[in-house]
């Protein structure tokens, strides 16, 4: 049993156990880590950050198909790393970063300095294709270049011959569709600016130096499958560079600190690709989002907005407010009176969260686990997309172990300190920030105001009726392509054959003449409920395809999705098919959908011929349910 007392904060607002890297190397020594592999997360968890690289040399020793025999539910992500130098140190912390999420990697490691023959080739026609590509950069990448003696002319001469190679390198590898790619910019090493006796010379080898690494990071913008890790705030926060001893001898030349600190940007990278980022954060109140104890020391006696330890706490709220803007969900758990919270929230004057910033508050005296499944419940979201902020050992601790899927970051006494906490973690880090991110808290209180028509209605029927549902299924904007491969990386329930598509893929399959892709946009009376949908069609010579069906749960139960199937299969009708094949991979989190299809008419035909995991549907187009009577159908197929 585990003494939550005896731990103390650590790094990036957890907390230490000591136990814990022995608890693994223990298993590991037992032979019992394959079997325990998801009892490997919680464990981490407890670990202080600095330890995170010997448990990834641990886990990096397992065998990945042992850990697949008895857990067949762990996802396994294939990541190629390549790179100018030695990229293999790189496995073992990201090995234990992608283990924090509950992923196990399975590395593909490029020999060294083969990072340009990775990218122009053909790729490997072996193997699994990689979910990710890694290719690390580093100083050198330049100054391999350089001749010697050297000035600043050659260095800017090299970094803009080699920032012409990799931007060719990367659109080959994009234009290849070999799936994201990631490069990181490189710090400038104080070794090789010192070797500049002249200051002006040395500000002016910091400007070429700049604008290389701008030029990196504008390779983003012509390229959406990739991603530029930019490492210059990791370096300015303290993290070293450079180890001389292994980048002269092992050619490692990106330090053992800078590694593990890129590994853990990139496991929430990955996690992010993977639809699994998180998107609700919870607040504790006393001592965590203000000073004191509102129940003691009242409204006006809180620490917050004026005093060292109130500005302190008036920043971690700015902070807080700058993740809410772009989409991150914000609620309350807090042991207090419920109108004495509201009353602070409504009216400190220095209080920079308002109460409607909130989409939930629970301020009572349940247990905070207890509460974190009430907010669960109520918002419509899984438990692991929830990020859970205290300043009490105690209650972290309960909340992990009771539910070990939310992510816990304790603050401890020092408020300053509270933004560091937080912001250690990626936690809500997306691959792109779409419109649809930024009106989601809006759109959950928009929620609440139709659970509370639900409640002074007398049938659901009746609530349907009440509602004014409009439907809209249409080719999408270019601009909302974002939002479709956002709904395949993120949905999990009604997302009936899953498939995590980037931009480009769903680019490429809505401009493919054989393909197309639907979206759906639904309203009501109470507002837009925006994209929540979409459905990727392919046509043969005979039969249209569903491939793919995904609609977010935000409107579950309410005939969105029936009224999506049949716009497509009367569209299927009209246009000559002579039967609609739908495709269903079942999945544990998209069982509650798995008679989706046969409810709708659909006959089951056999397993798809190169997936046997996918089950294939035929609709023979007669008899085609119609849209529920209570909403209203706008189709792009509609003549007007």
């Amino acid at each position: 049993m585990t003494t939550i007392a005896t731990n103390t904060p650590a790094a990036g607002g957890s907390w230490q156990d000591p136990e814990a890297l022995r608890t693994l190397r223990a298993r590991y020594a037992a032979g019992s880590l394959e079997a325990e592999y998801p009892s490997v997360r919680p464990v981490l968890a407890r670990l202080p950050e600095r330890q995170l690289p010997a448990a990834g040399q641990l886990l990096a020793r397992l065998d990945r198909e042992e850990v697949v025999r008895h857990h067949a539910d762990v996802p396994v992500v294939t990541v190629a790393v390549t790179g100018q130098s030695t990229v293999a140190p790189l496995v073992a912390p990201l090995t234990a970063e992608l283990a924090r999420h509950g992923l196990l990697l399975d590395p593909v490691v490029s020999p060294y300095g083969s990072y340009l023959a990775d990218l122009l080739g053909p790729g490997s026609g072996t193997g699994p294709q990689p979910r990710v590509t890694l290719c690390l950069l580093d100083a050198h990448t330049v100054f391999e270049e350089v001749p010697l003696p050297w000035r600043v002319e050659d260095v800017e001469a090299a970094a803009r011959s080699r920032l012409a190679l990799i931007g060719r390198a990367v659109r080959t590898h994009q234009d290849g569709g070999r799936g994201p790619l990631v490069l990181n910019t490189v710090p400038l090493l104080h070794r090789h600016a010192r070797q500049l006796v002249d200051l002006r010379s040395r500000a002016r080898l910091g400007v070429v130096w700049r604008e290389f690494n701008s030029g990196l990071l504008a390779l983003a913008e012509e390229h959406p499958g990739l991603i530029v890790v930019d490492l210059d705030p990791l370096v300015a926060e303290g993290t070293p560079a450079y180890e001389p001893r292994t980048g002269l001898y092992a050619k490692a030349r990106l330090a053992e600190g800078l590694l593990a600190s890129y590994a853990r940007d990139v496991g929430h990278l990955v996690t992010g690709l993977l639809g699994r980022t998180r998107k609700c954060l919870v607040l504790d109140l006393d001592g965590t989002l203000w000073g004191g104890v509102l129940g003691e020391d009242g409204v006006d006696g809180i620490e917050l907005g004026s005093g060292f330890r109130g500005e302190a706490f008036a920043e971690f709220q700015r902070v807080v407010a700058q993740l809410g803007s772009q989409g991150v969900l914000l609620a309350v758990s807090s042991k207090n009176d419920e109108d004495r919270v509201r009353e602070a929230l409504r009216e400190h004057p220095s209080m920079l969260l308002r109460e409607d910033d909130f989409v939930r508050v629970n301020a009572n005296w349940s247990a905070k686990h207890d509460n974190l499944r009430d907010i669960a419940e109520r918002l419509g979201i899984g438990l692991d997309s929830f990020v859970f902020v205290d300043d009490s050992t105690f209650e972290c601790g309960l909340v992990r172990e009771q539910l070990p899927q939310i992510a816990v970051v304790r603050v401890d006494e020092e408020p300053a300190l509270h933004p560091a906490a937080l912001l250690a973690d990626g936690w809500f880090d997306l691959p792109v920030l779409t419109d649809e991110d930024r009106e989601r808290a809006g759109r959950y209180r928009t929620e609440a105001k139709r659970q509370e028509f639900r409640e002074d209605t007398g049938s659901y029927q009746d609530y349907l009726d009440g509602l004014g549902i409009e439907v809209t299924v249409r080719p999408p904007e270019p601009a909302e392509l974002s939002r479709v491969s956002q709904l395949t990386l993120r949905t999990n329930q009604f997302h009936l054959a899953p498939e995590r598509l980037q931009l480009p893929e769903v680019r490429e399959w809505a401009e493919r003449p054989d393909r197309g892709v639907l979206v759906v946009r639904a309203r009501d009376r109470f507002g837009d409920h925006g994209l929540v949908g979409a459905v990727f069609l392919r046509r043969d010579a005979e039969d249209l395809h569903i491939d793919n069906y995904v609609l977010s749960c935000r409107v579950f139960s309410r005939g969105i999705e029936s009224a999506c199937l049949a716009a497509v299969l009367e569209h299927a009708a009209a246009s000559g098919a002579n039967g609609a094949l739908a495709h269903h991979r079942p999945t544990p989190r998209n069982a509650a959908f798995a008679s989706f299809y046969i409810d709708h008419g659909f006959v089951p035909t056999g397993v798809a011929p190169d997936d046997p995991t996918t089950v294939v549907f035929r609709h023979a187009l007669r008899d085609i349910t119609p849209a529920p009577a209570h909403l209203r159908l706008h189709t792009a197929f509609e003549e007007n």
